[in-house]
């Protein structure tokens, strides 16, 4: 497919994610449950077009499967959908951290010690916060949810700032969905405040992997370019 079709499906995905923002802003359920589950999917497709890595596409499609679940307020579904998120979250770990990671841009240096330490200072205050207001059934699979996530997040900064941001917004993203199921005061329209962050982060993670994919592609062709006209 030509770029025009990746052009193509990144605008819808924007439109289904406005669409998706707008309903919940104003409250129309119809909207939210019909944008929803199509957001994944276009990030997906956009994705494939593009050549994007495999994990990255699993990683996508873990999070519609989550998507789809989460609309229902069954509990067996919510653990359900938090398993597909963190299977997700282990497709990107494999991604960022594996043999065929895309390789960071050369100003990009892994992440520090000091950020690496934050995120774990992140966690654990996260966790020990809402342990106690958590269901006694949510608490193990909420605290090992987030180790997983919280170790995604660190790791995506291995790509640079875009990944890295959307690393972030992604453990922001979840942690307003705990503080939910932890009964704790919300901010006014809290999922619209849940899907913004959502799916700004996992557009700047896919736009992160792409960005470091094409500039590897490019610097090999200029490389290869350079050893072809060497004599």
């Amino acid at each position: 497919m030509s770029p025009r079709h990746a052009r193509v499906l990144l605008v819808s995905f924007g439109v289904a994610a406005a669409v998706d923002l707008v309903s919940l802003a104003v409250g129309l359920t119809p909207g939210h449950l019909v944008a929803k589950p199509l957001l994944m999917p276009l990030l997906a497709a956009h994705a494939v077009v593009r050549g994007g890595p495999r994990l990255l596409v699993a990683a996508l499609l873990c999070g519609w499967g989550g998507d789809v679940l989460l609309l229902s307020d069954a509990a067996p579904a919510f653990l359900v959908g938090m398993a597909s998120f963190a299977a997700g979250h282990v497709c990107y770990l494999l991604l960022f951290r594996g043999p065929d990671a895309p390789h960071r841009p050369p100003h990009v240096r892994g992440p520090s010690a000091r950020l690496g330490g934050a995120y774990v200072l992140a966690l654990v205050v996260t966790v020990t916060l809402l342990w106690p207001d958590l269901p006694a059934g949510l608490r193990i699979p909420v605290a090992g949810y987030s180790l997983l996530l919280t170790a995604m997040a660190a790791a995506s900064t291995r790509l640079g700032p875009v990944a890295g941001v959307g690393g972030a917004l992604f453990l922001l993203s979840d942690t307003l969905i705990a503080t939910g199921v932890a009964d704790w005061p919300q901010l006014p329209r809290p999922d619209f405040w849940i899907m913004l962050t959502y799916a700004a982060a996992q557009f700047l993670l896919v736009s992160g992997v792409q960005g470091t994919l094409g500039a590897h592609t490019a610097a090999g062709a200029a490389y290869g370019e350079m050893r072809s006209t060497t004599p």
